[in-house]
């Protein structure tokens, strides 16, 4: 009989544990970082539209899955079915408009959209035992898209803008605060006021149906992509960056922009 894919990935990983040095030192601690890595790189694939890398990195990712698992298994605390079995249950308690209960919920919405489907899970998610709708944003996330989870698990329960030329306004307003604060105050004041404009900048990404998160590392690669060209280009003219005035770096900069 002909092993499906995750059968097979489970039974090397089984192999590995046993037989390979590497393999068996491992832990859940010494996985995490990894882990991480291999998020990122997921996420780099996903912005560039490489489906064979986001394939070859899910399947990375899968195997951390797959290890932690197995890690688990090896101290009784659970397996890799109890995980599937995990999140096959959670996913049909919090669609009941697709797998409806024995009971209905009579404090949930009638599903006519996506907006309807997330605030009904957050109110069972409340049901299940979390004290507060924000509690499902991990601490460790990085600031950008911790403020965009935040934001859009605070829009389920109705607090937030109408418009969003009322959220520009806030971010208006962020913005003469900083300058206030910049002209008057202390570092620390100065930081907080940075903070907020950011918050506000990010939520009107939101009101834009922009990835604020995604949109910035755009930017960080189109700024190292023209940066390096211009490092390259300076190089051809046997100048030196660091010898160079801003007026010089600024000429070539411009060259490279009107050039795309």
């Amino acid at each position: 009989m002909v092993q499906n894919g995750f059968e097979r990935l489970v039974d090397i990983m089984n192999d590995l544990r046993e037989k390979c040095p590497w393999d068996k030192k491992q832990t859940i601690q010494s996985l995490r970082q990894m882990t991480l890595e291999e998020t990122y790189e997921l996420t780099d694939a996903i912005l560039e539209e490489d489906w064979n890398h986001i394939k070859e990195e899910l399947g990375d990712l899968l195997l951390h899955i797959v290890f932690y698992s197995k890690i688990a298994t090896e101290k009784e605390k659970f397996t890799i079915d109890d995980v599937a079995h995990g999140i096959s249950e959670k996913l049909i308690k919090r669609h009941p408009h697709v797998y409806p209960p024995a009971h209905q919920h009579t404090d949930l919405r009638e599903v006519k959209n996506e907006e309807d489907v997330k605030q009904n899970w957050e109110q069972l998610k409340l049901k299940e035992g979390k004290k507060s709708v924000l509690s499902g944003v991990p601490t460790s996330l990085p600031s950008i898209i911790k403020a965009m989870r935040l934001q859009e698990k605070a829009k389920q329960v109705g607090f937030e803008w109408e418009n969003k030329e009322d959220v520009w306004k806030k971010v208006e307003e962020e913005m003469d605060e900083l300058k206030e604060a910049v002209s008057q105050k202390s570092i620390v004041e100065q930081e907080e006021e940075l903070g907020d404009l950011l918050f506000s900048i990010i939520n009107y990404a939101r009101f834009l149906n922009v990835d604020a998160d995604a949109a910035l590392e755009r930017t960080n690669k189109k700024f190292k992509k023209r940066f390096t060209e211009m490092e390259s280009i300076a190089s051809q003219q046997g100048k030196n960056l660091n010898k160079m005035s801003l007026e010089e770096m600024d000429e070539i900069w411009d060259t490279i922009k009107a050039a795309k």
